[in-house]
């Protein structure tokens, strides 16, 4: 069993996700994703798919990285 590092819940069905070399166990993609995810710098929500990043700024997608002042982004092909 692993005690979760967001919100401390020993479970057992728990897993880890390895960042930058440093180890973090969960309970629930939840918890991982609060913890884990980059935001947006625009809207500042969580980033759960690709997203688009520019100049090493995250955005959620074209239209945030536009509204941030990164022209010429696209979501899709």
């Amino acid at each position: 069993m692993g005690i979760c590092a967001k919100c401390g819940n020993d479970y057992d069905k728990s897993f880890d996700v390895v960042m930058g070399g440093q180890r973090l166990t969960f309970d629930s993609f939840e918890c991982a994703i609060a913890m884990t995810a980059p935001r947006c710098t625009h809207c500042e929500c969580r980033i759960i798919g690709h997203g688009v990043e520019a100049e090493g700024r995250m955005f959620c997608c074209a239209h945030c990285a536009g509204h941030g002042g990164a022209h010429g982004l696209r979501d899709r092909v």
